[in-house]
């Protein structure tokens, strides 16, 4: 029979998951929040040209 917590304590992660976990993280992605603050940054300049 499977011994658990013997094969948890075998266990150790793998590295391709750790790195694509910092790459993931450390993206910078935009989201619709910033999308929407960079709109009304640019419609606020633009009445301020006009």
């Amino acid at each position: 029979m499977i011994n658990f917590e013997e094969e948890l304590k075998k266990f150790h992660p793998s590295l391709e998951v750790d790195e694509a976990e910092a790459a993931i993280y450390n993206q910078d992605l935009t989201d619709l929040a910033d999308l929407l603050v960079k709109m009304i940054q640019e419609s606020g300049e633009k009445a301020e040209e006009v």
